[in-house]
C-alpha cells in the first residue's frame, strides 16, 4: 500500500538532506539561513529581558488576531501573481513593534507567515521562513529605533498638539526604515537567485508606490488609534479589509487577461490587442507578421508523464516565447498546445528568423518532470506556421490566422520541428501558396536539407 500524501510530506520534512534548501548555491544557501538563526537568537534574548504583563499580552493577542484575519482574507491571487504582495501584515506588526516590547515584534510576523503557509497559500518553505525571519528582525529594529527618540518627540504615550504630530512622524519614519530594510533583504535573495531579474520593473510603477504609501499611512493611523485606545482596532479592521480589496482589484483585472497555466494572454485578450495592432499597422503602412506555434507530440507527453508534467511543458514553452519576443509583440495561448504570436513591424523574413531562433531554442530544451536533481527530462520540438502582411497591404486578422494555420499544418505534415510560411490572402482558402522557412522559394528543414520547391497546394 502506498503511503498517503501527508505521510510523504512528513517523511520529506524529517529527511533533512532532501530539503530543497540544500540545492541552492552555497552563498545563497547561507544568506537564506542566516536571518532565521539570528531571529531565533534575538527572540531568546528579548524574551529573557521582557517583563511579561497581562495588559501587554492582551494587546498583543488583539493585534495578532487582526493580522491573522487580514492574512487569511487576502485573495490567493495576491500570492500567485508576479510583483509585491500587499496582505497588510505590516499594518498590524507596526503597532506591535511601537507599543509593545521587542519580543512581541519578533513573534508576530512568525505567526502571520505560519498562517499564510499552512492555511492560505502553500509556498516554498525555506522562502517563507526567510521572509518571516526578515520581517521579524526588521520589526525588532523598528521597536528599538523608535525607543531612541526622546520623550519630547515621541515616547511611549501620545500627547496632544505638536507632540501627537511628531509622534506620528516618528512612527512613519520607523515604518519606512524597517520596510526598506526588509525590502533590500528580499531583493538580495532574489538577485542572488537570478541575477537577470529586473527588480525595478516590479517596484518602479504607480501601483507599487501607491500600495506602499497606503500601507504606511494605514499602519501609522492604526498605531495611533491603538495607542489612544485598543478598542479602536475594531473600527480599523473593516477599513483595512476594504482598502486591501481595492488594491487587489488591479490584480484581478490583470488575471482576467492571462491564461493561468502559461501566463500568456488568453485568446480573447490576444484577439482584441491583435486587432488593434493590425489596424495600427494598416494605418501607418508598416509590416506585420503572425505565427502559430504547436508543440509536437504533446499528447504523448501527457500520456507518458501525466498532465502535471504537461503543464510544466506548456509553461516552459511559454517562457521561451516571451524570452524571444520583443516588448511590443503579443503572445497568447491559442488553445491546447497551440500558441499564437503577433509580430509587430516584422516582415516575412524577420518573422522567419524569429521563428527559427525559437524553434532551435525549444529543440535544445529539456524540461525536468519534477524538482529532483536527477529527474528525467522531457525533450521538446515545435512546429511553427508563419505569415506576414507586407507594407501597403490590407488583411483581416482571420486571413492571417488562416494562412498561419495552413503553414503550420504543412510544417507538421512534412516532418514537424520546422518552420512553414504561407502568404496571407483575402478570405484565405486551403489552397493558399505555401513555402517553408526558405531561401528564395525552396523549403529548408531544421537540419538545412533542401525539400522540394514550393508549389500551389
Amino acid at each position: 500500500m502506498q503511503a498517503s500524501s501527508l505521510a510523504r510530506r512528513l517523511k520529506r520534512c524529517v529527511a533533512v538532506t532532501e530539503w530543497p534548501w540544500w540545492r541552492l548555491p552555497p552563498l545563497l544557501r547561507w544568506y537564506v539561513a542566516t536571518p532565521p538563526v539570528v531571529a531565533l537568537a534575538v527572540i531568546a534574548v528579548a524574551a529573557a529581558r521582557t517583563d511579561w504583563r497581562a495588559d501587554d499580552l492582551g494587546k498583543f493577542f488583539l493585534l495578532l488576531c487582526c493580522g491573522v484575519i487580514s492574512v487569511a482574507s487576502t485573495p490567493r491571487i495576491a500570492y500567485t501573481s508576479v510583483g509585491v504582495t500587499r496582505d497588510f501584515t505590516t499594518v498590524w506588526a507596526l503597532p506591535i513593534a511601537i507599543l509593545l516590547p521587542p519580543v512581541y515584534a519578533a513573534l508576530a510576523p512568525i505567526a502571520f507567515i505560519a498562517v499564510l503557509q499552512f492555511w492560505v497559500h502553500r509556498g516554498v518553505l525555506y522562502r517563507r521562513v526567510f521572509t518571516g525571519a526578515s520581517i521579524s528582525l526588521c520589526c525588532v529594529v523598528i521597536s528599538l529605533v523608535f525607543r531612541l527618540f526622546p520623550a519630547s518627540f515621541a515616547g511611549g504615550y501620545v500627547g496632544s498638539g505638536t507632540h501627537a504630530f511628531t509622534w506620528a512622524v516618528a512612527v512613519a519614519a520607523c515604518e519606512f526604515l524597517g520596510g526598506r530594510l526588509q525590502h533590500f533583504m528580499i531583493v538580495g535573495a532574489v538577485k542572488m537567485s537570478n541575477p537577470k531579474v529586473r527588480i525595478w520593473r516590479l517596484e518602479l510603477n504607480r501601483e507599487a508606490w501607491q500600495g506602499l504609501f497606503v500601507e504606511i499611512d494605514i499602519a501609522v493611523l492604526i498605531t495611533l488609534a491603538v495607542a489612544l485606545s485598543p478598542a479602536l482596532v475594531l473600527l480599523a479592521l473593516p477599513t483595512v479589509l476594504l482598502v486591501r480589496r481595492f488594491l487587489v482589484h488591479p490584480l484581478l483585472v490583470a488575471q482576467s487577461r492571462v491564461d493561468s497555466k502559461t501566463g500568456l494572454l488568453n485568446i480573447s485578450t490576444w484577439e482584441t490587442e491583435a486587432e488593434a495592432e493590425l489596424s495600427r499597422s494598416i494605418r501607418t503602412r508598416n509590416p506585420l507578421a503572425l505565427a502559430l506555434v504547436d508543440i509536437d507530440h504533446f499528447k504523448l507527453v501527457n500520456d507518458t508523464y501525466g498532465h502535471l508534467v504537461g503543464d510544466k511543458v506548456l509553461k516552459a514553452v511559454a517562457d521561451a516565447l516571451i524570452s524571444h519576443l520583443r516588448d511590443y509583440d503579443r503572445a497568447g495561448r491559442f488553445g491546447g498546445e497551440e500558441f499564437v504570436l503577433l509580430l509587430a513591424q516584422a516582415n516575412e523574413d524577420d518573422a522567419c528568423r524569429i521563428a527559427e531562433r525559437l524553434r532551435a531554442h525549444v529543440a535544445g530544451m529539456a524540461v525536468p518532470i519534477d524538482d529532483r536533481p536527477d529527474a528525467p527530462r522531457v525533450q521538446l520540438t515545435i512546429s511553427i506556421g508563419v505569415t506576414a502582411m507586407e507594407r501597403d497591404t490590407r488583411r483581416e486578422l482571420i486571413d492571417l490566422l488562416a494562412a498561419a494555420d495552413s503553414a503550420l499544418y504543412h510544417a507538421k505534415q512534412n516532418g514537424r520541428n520546422r518552420v512553414g510560411v504561407a502568404a496571407a490572402k483575402r478570405n484565405a482558402e486551403p489552397d493558399a501558396q505555401f513555402d517553408g522557412h526558405h531561401v528564395g522559394h525552396v523549403q529548408v528543414d531544421s537540419t538545412g536539407a533542401s525539400l522540394r520547391p514550393a508549389k500551389s497546394l
